[in-house]
């Protein structure tokens, strides 16, 4: 783009300056002396000052307009170069762009399809919450009572003792009666027998008042107070049942000890957590506290010592089975051999039939048919070449040969 020099501009204010002063000069001679006055140095220079300011303001004007004319000219030839070189790279943008468009429709969709799903999810939660909810307070309604509470501990305890292996009226008594040396008579919920003829003797009846108070209750201190009674009541069912001496009711060599079932985990931790001192005082007094988990523990080693005894027991009849098994198998085994070796002798049998009858009985058969008395040829039998494979056992080969000895 072209720009005016500093040089032009002198000059032409120069001209201007000329082109003023001949004007100036003419008006002079062709005006009356008595009418126009005469024009000093400074209405002069300022005569030309103005023109020259006119003539400059009209010449910078041009070149402005020019110079703009040519500067977006040349800003729309650059315009259009880059958009033509840009137009190749912006291709993969704009795919790239419409691409992440569309995952973006995908995602936005995925999105309201997992909203529903959640949302029904939310609904189901709501209702079994609901339901649960409906039946936990049915259950502690229904566990207010002796009666019921009774009868759902002895059935937890059924469980745990189906699912620790072991069988009914085989390795535990359900309400036995018995008494002890002093003469009282007790009745545990369960009587597990072991294989010395011994028996542990396991309770079921833990006081859950207090607990479910605790359950109900919403203030902090109040359920630590219902809490605190809950493990008071623990532990004065702990002193009554050791009183009992359920181990003393019979002369084998029982534990000293009786099982106290806890049919809730939660009914034994909030006791032991209330009272620290409950567990000591009850391992003092020879009540074990076992909650489902522990009294599953037990009861799987006292199932395997019952697989224990078991084997030992029958170990000299299963020696006992073991040989006449062996001795079973010996007579099998001799029985195989002599079948083997009256196959082997019924094959050479055969085999020898069958070479009299091809050297002997055809030779003259096949005369037949030249004499006009027959038109087919006869089949011919064939020697059979497998033989029994001998059963080889060491016993057989000893037996075989004692037999031949006696002989």
């Amino acid at each position: 783009m072209r720009t005016l020099r500093a040089m032009e501009l002198v000059t032409l204010a120069a001209v201007l300056v000329a082109a003023a002063a001949v004007v100036w000069a003419v008006r002079r001679d062709n005006s009356p002396q008595t009418a126009e006055p005469t024009l000093d140095g400074a209405a002069l220079a300022q005569l030309i000052g103005a023109e020259v300011k006119a003539q400059m303001g009209d010449a910078a004007a041009s070149a402005l307009q020019a110079n703009n004319e040519q500067f977006l000219t040349l800003a729309t030839e650059r315009m259009n170069a880059v958009q033509a070189q840009t137009k190749g790279l912006l291709d993969p943008f704009s795919k790239q762009m419409e691409q992440l468009g569309r995952t973006v429709g995908d995602l936005r969709s995925a999105h309201e399809q997992d909203k529903g799903a959640v949302q029904k999810m939310t609904g189901e939660m709501g209702r079994q919450i609901t339901e649960l909810t409906s039946s936990t307070i049915t259950l502690s309604e229904a566990l207010r009572s002796p009666t019921a509470r009774g009868a759902w501990g002895e059935n937890q305890l059924r469980n745990v003792i189906e699912l620790s292996g072991m069988a009914r009226y085989c390795d535990y008594d359900e309400q036995f009666t018995g008494e002890n040396r002093e003469g009282s008579r007790g009745r545990p919920d369960v009587r597990v027998r072991l294989p010395n003829g011994a028996h542990i003797a396991v309770d079921s009846k833990v006081p859950l008042d207090a607990y479910l108070d605790a359950q109900a209750a919403t203030d902090a201190a109040e359920v630590e107070a219902h809490m605190t009674r809950h493990a008071a009541a623990l532990r004065s069912h702990v002193k009554q049942l050791s009183g009992k001496k359920y181990w003393e009711q019979d002369d084998g060599p029982s534990p000293e000890f009786v099982v106290l079932f806890v049919p809730g985990e939660s009914f034994l931790a909030d006791a032991l957590r209330s009272d620290h001192a409950l567990l000591n005082e009850a391992m003092e007094k020879r009540v074990l506290l076992a909650s489902p988990v522990n009294l599953l523990a037990l009861l799987w080693a006292v199932s395997r010592g019952w697989q224990e005894a078991r084997v030992s027991e029958h170990a000299r009849e299963i020696a006992d089975l073991g040989q006449e098994l062996y001795d079973r198998v010996g007579v099998v085994l001799g029985h195989v051999d002599k079948t083997g070796r009256g196959l082997a002798t019924a094959v050479g049998a055969f085999n020898d039939l069958v070479g009299s009858v091809d050297g002997r009985l055809l030779v003259t058969m096949r005369k037949f048919p030249d004499l006009g008395a027959g038109s087919t040829e006869l089949p011919v039998a064939s020697e059979v070449e497998a033989l029994p494979r001998h059963v080889q056992a060491s016993e057989l080969s000893e037996a075989h040969d004692d037999a031949d000895s006696k002989e």
